[in-house]
C-alpha cells in the first residue's frame, strides 16, 4: 500500500511541475482564462442603473425653475452637458447623436396661474433615439409627478406601492464568473490531458512507463490529483481578480467551493483522460474534443444564463457534464448554498464520472 501512494505521490509532482515550466500551458490553464474574465467583466460588471446624455437649457428665470434644473443635475440617470449653453449648440449634437435628448425648462416654468405654479419641461429627442428620450420624459414625468403631489392635495385613486424583496438577486457579473470557472475547469480538464498525452506517445515516455508495474489506474489518480492542486491555483487567482477589479461577492462556504471544484476538475478531467489516452496523435484529439467541448460551452451556461434558452434546449443541457458544475459553482458562490443542497447537481455529477472514467479505463492505450 505504502508503495502504491508512493508511486501516485511521485507522479503527481511530476505532473505538476511539468505544468508549472511549460510556459504555454501556464498561458492556456491561467492566462487565457484571465483574459475571458477581464472581457466579459467589463462588459457584465456595469451597474444596474442607467444613465442617459442629456443637453439641459434652462429658460426660467424663476426658483422654480432653478430648483427643478438643480433636480435634473444631481439625478444619477441624467449625465448632463455641461459645456452645452444654448439650444441650438444642443440641436447639433442631438443630430449628431453626440447625446441622448435635451431637457427644456420653459420660461414660464414657477409662474403661478390659479394661485398654483405650472410650466412645462420638454424632452427632444431624435427620431433615431427615440427609446432613449421616452426613457428620459419618463423619469422626468415621475419627478414632476411628486412636486405635483406636494403642491396639490387632491387624492389620488389608484396607487402604485414598492416593496422590496428580501430574496438577494444576482448581478450579470455574477452569473458570468460562475460561467468563467467552467470555462477555465474545461482548459485544464479537457485540453490540458489531449495536447499532453498524444506528445507523451510521440516521444514513448507512455510506452516506456508501460514497461513499469505502474498501473493504469495509478497513472489516471496521479494525474487527478496533479490536475486538483494546478486547479485550486488557477481558479483561486480567477477569484482574487474577480474580488478585487470587479467587487465579486462571494457568499458562500470558501472550504464547500474548494471541495466542489476538486470534484468537477475530476469530472471534467474524466474526458480529458478518455480522449487523451485514446488519440494517438494531436489530429486524432483535437476535433472529437471539439465536438464535445464547443455545445458544453454553449448550452451548459458558460458565458450566459441557461434560463435565456428555449425550455425544450434547457431540458436537453441539463443533462450535459458541465450543466452541473456551472450550476453548483453559481449556487454555492453567488446564493450561498451548502454542498448538503446540490443534491441533483452532486448526483448527476457521480453519474458521469461513473460512466467517464469507465470508458477512459477502456480506450486508453500506452502508445
Amino acid at each position: 500500500m505504502n508503495k502504491t501512494l508512493y508511486t501516485i505521490s511521485i507522479f503527481t509532482k511530476l505532473n505538476t511541475r511539468r505544468f508549472f515550466r511549460d510556459r504555454l500551458a501556464l498561458f492556456f490553464g491561467i492566462a487565457f482564462p484571465l483574459i475571458f474574465l477581464l472581457v466579459f467583466g467589463g462588459i457584465f460588471n456595469r451597474e444596474s442603473s442607467v444613465s442617459f446624455s442629456v443637453a439641459l437649457i434652462n429658460q426660467s428665470k424663476t426658483q422654480a425653475g432653478r430648483q427643478v434644473a438643480e433636480h435634473i443635475r444631481g439625478n444619477k440617470v441624467f449625465d448632463v452637458e455641461k459645456s452645452i449653453t444654448t439650444l441650438q449648440q444642443a440641436e447639433e449634437k442631438l443630430s449628431r447623436s453626440q447625446i441622448d435628448s435635451i431637457i427644456v425648462v420653459s420660461e414660464d416654468f414657477g409662474q403661478e396661474r390659479s394661485g398654483l405654479p405650472s410650466g412645462t419641461v420638454q424632452v427632444r429627442y431624435s427620431q433615431n433615439n427615440a427609446q432613449a428620450g421616452q426613457a428620459v420624459s419618463s423619469v422626468l414625468d415621475g419627478q414632476l409627478k411628486a412636486a405635483n403631489a406636494r403642491l396639490s392635495q387632491a387624492a389620488t385613486p389608484y396607487t402604485v406601492q414598492p416593496q422590496q424583496s428580501n430574496r438577494r438577486s444576482l448581478r450579470a457579473f455574477d452569473y458570468t464568473f460562475a460561467g468563467l470557472l467552467g470555462f477555465s475547469i474545461i482548459g485544464l480538464g479537457i485540453f490540458g490531458p489531449i495536447n499532453v498525452f498524444p506528445e507523451l506517445k510521440k516521444q514513448g515516455i507512455l510506452r516506456r512507463l508501460h514497461t513499469t508495474p505502474l498501473k493504469v489506474w495509478q497513472y489516471f489518480v496521479a494525474t487527478m490529483l496533479s490536475q486538483a492542486i494546478i486547479g485550486l491555483v488557477a481558479l483561486a487567482v480567477m477569484f482574487a481578480v474577480a474580488l478585487l477589479i470587479f467587487d465579486l461577492r462571494v457568499v458562500g462556504n470558501p472550504l464547500e467551493i474548494a471541495l466542489f471544484i476538486v470534484l468537477s476538475i475530476f469530472t471534467i478531467l474524466g474526458i480529458g483522460l478518455a480522449i487523451g489516452g485514446w488519440a494517438k496523435n494531436e489530429r486524432q484529439a483535437a476535433p472529437l474534443s471539439n465536438i464535445i467541448v464547443f455545445p458544453m460551452m454553449f448550452l451548459s451556461g458558460t458565458f450566459f444564463p441557461r434560463f435565456a434558452m428555449p425550455e425544450w434546449l434547457q431540458q436537453i443541457s441539463t443533462f450535459l457534464p458541465l450543466t452541473p458544475v456551472i450550476d453548483g459553482l453559481r449556487l454555492l458562490t453567488t446564493e450561498g448554498k451548502h454542498l448538503i443542497d446540490l443534491g441533483p447537481q452532486l448526483g448527476l455529477m457521480a453519474l458521469w464520472i461513473l460512466v467517464i472514467y469507465a470508458i477512459a479505463f477502456r480506450v486508453f492505450r500506452w502508445e
